[in-house]
């Protein structure tokens, strides 16, 4: 079960992969942001989910909010998709998966092939505490992303 609204949001710093290198990524202090975990890049709904969230961008951007997607891929194969599939926020690597312990939302035994972030959204405001926390009933559904904006828009 996701960590609960009122929360203080873990903090974290993981890397994440571009074509000037690795880059140490943390949770913002002083902004709004918006993390999604998912579970693995190159699989058909998280490549939605995140396409949808790149071509919608500046609706976060104009609330305010900065996004995060975190899975348990390397920065590496992160990198690799979100250029195949022109992904314009920032990926962050939870290969260790002691982000997405700290959040609360591991996925045991994903189709078999080991443990991953279960699909889940968190919006944190401006001090750091958790305003919005949901994890989705399977990894096939997506977070109700009109209530992570309306979200944003009370802390805007």
């Amino acid at each position: 079960m996701a960590l609960s609204v009122g929360s203080k949001a873990p903090g974290f710093t993981l890397k994440s992969k571009s074509a000037s290198g690795l880059s140490d990524v943390s949770l913002p202090a002083g902004k709004n942001t918006v993390l999604l975990f998912f579970p693995l890049a190159f699989t058909g709904v998280c490549t939605q989910e995140l396409c949808d969230i790149t071509a919608g961008l500046s609706s976060y951007s104009d609330l305010n909010a900065e996004v995060i997607g975190i899975s348990v891929d390397s920065p590496f194969a992160q990198e690799a998709w979100a250029q195949k599939e022109k992904i314009g926020i920032t990926l962050v690597s939870d290969l260790n998966k002691e982000t997405t312990k700290a959040y609360d939302v591991l996925f045991p035994g994903l189709a078999g092939i080991g443990d991953t972030s279960a699909r889940a959204a968190f919006v944190i405001d401006k001090n750091g505490v958790i305003q919005y926390s949901e994890q989705t009933a399977t990894p096939k559904d997506l977070p109700n992303f009109e209530a992570v904006k309306a979200k944003l828009a009370e802390l805007a």
